[in-house]
């Protein structure tokens, strides 16, 4: 046993200092069961637990629809649910096309790996998700970052390099509302910029889809069907199930079907997953009280947390920014101790300096657990 030991420590060596040196700067990450009043989810809609949802797999298990696809979508784990779903979101989100991924991650691989082509510009907002800078990592098309919510930035960006001679397509690459911080862009504003430089926008929609817009749509709804425009809609936040829509010309269809590798060899998403995504469309659009009640907890959320704190940001994610990583992680702790599931995120997910308590407010809160968090962030901030 002690030859074995030590063995393993000579192969991992280089691994336990990584992880040694995370430890040392209150970076360590490990995981933790769900425990107390949900303040870190982003089951915004608290749709996850729809009666209607289970209704949906059970009444699907009921028909014979099966658990696992069997294979990739271009062998036989194409299954008629995958394409229901589809054809569903596309009418519902407005767009000529819509394809299944089996998660935003992977979808937004796809899209910045596999659409912009070699010779084009891709500006991105400095603070997208870590999937769009896993895509871009991949990308054959030049990279460059524009200032977080800054249209004028990226339009800067796309001047000076065609100053410079390239005739290449340019690609925008943001988010409408950010995870770490809740802001959100100015969609109308990028929209111009698109049009100014013939651009293609490429919008994740992960944390807006739900909650804003008409029937939840996003706040990119307006963009929907234009020739110019690729949302990214995941499934798995405010609607409750799991897996990302693509939505745009039938075009991107269908190069991410022959051209993109993530989605190509990929074991399909579960049949199952596609008839609660189907059902939770059909919420989104039949339940606008859930939207109206977060609409309402958020304000109340502001009124009772920003005196402590707390960034009022316009939507369900309220950042207090504690800066040092070991007191957030202190704090969290203290408050998961009372009974708030609030978790603290700290480099690289945010920039450094920056780590926080990321407060997620969903509809399996209510105002009273909202004052009790109050009440509780003050003792634990002493």
């Amino acid at each position: 046993m002690a030859d074995s030991t030590t063995r393993t420590g000579s192969l991992w060596s280089a691994h336990v200092a990584d992880l040694a040196g995370l430890g040392e700067k209150a970076r360590l990450r490990s995981l933790a069961p769900r425990r107390g009043i949900d303040f870190a989810s982003n089951d915004y809609l608290a749709m996850s637990s729809s009666p209607r949802l289970a209704a949906a797999v059970q009444e699907a298990i009921a028909r014979g629809v099966p658990l696992g696809s069997g294979g990739s979508r271009l062998l036989r784990g194409n299954d008629p649910e995958h394409e229901l779903l589809e054809e569903e979101a596309a009418r519902f989100f407005g767009s000529e096309s819509a394809l299944f991924f089996s998660a935003g991650y992977a979808a937004n691989v796809a899209l910045l790996s596999t659409l912009p082509q070699r010779g084009d510009l891709i500006v991105h907002d400095e603070l997208v998700h870590a999937s769009m800078h896993e895509g871009l990592r991949l990308t054959r098309a030049t990279a460059v970052s524009a200032a977080h919510n800054d249209p004028q930035s990226f339009d800067d960006a796309a001047r000076e390099w065609r100053a410079k001679g390239n005739s290449g397509r340019i690609w925008l690459a943001f988010e409408t509302l950010y995870s770490m911080d809740g802001d959100m862009a100015d969609v109308a504003a990028m929209a111009q910029v698109a049009e100014r430089h013939d651009a293609i926008m490429l919008i994740d929609e992960a944390h807006a889809t739900g909650v804003f817009g008409p029937d939840g749509r996003g706040i990119a709804a307006t963009l929907d069907g234009r020739p110019d425009t690729v949302v990214l809609r995941t499934c798995g936040k405010a609607m409750g199930c799991e897996g990302a829509l693509v939505l745009g010309p039938k075009v991107v269809r269908d190069f991410l079907v022959n051209r993109g590798r993530p989605f190509i060899f990929s074991t399909a998403p579960s049949p199952l997953v596609c008839a609660a995504v189907r059902e939770a469309v059909r919420i989104m659009a039949d339940e606008p009280q859930r939207r109206e009640a977060l609409r309402a907890l958020v304000a109340h959320a502001e009124r009772v947390l920003a005196p402590h704190g707390a960034l009022p940001s316009g939507s369900q994610i309220l950042p207090l920014i504690l800066h040092e990583d070991a007191r957030t992680m202190a704090v969290a702790a203290s408050l998961q101790a009372k009974g708030f599931d609030v978790r603290g995120i700290r480099p690289p997910t945010v920039p450094q300096g920056t780590s926080r308590l990321r407060i997620s407010l969903t509809l399996n809160a209510t105002f009273e657990d909202v004052d009790a968090l109050g009440m509780a962030l003050l003792e634990a901030l002493r």
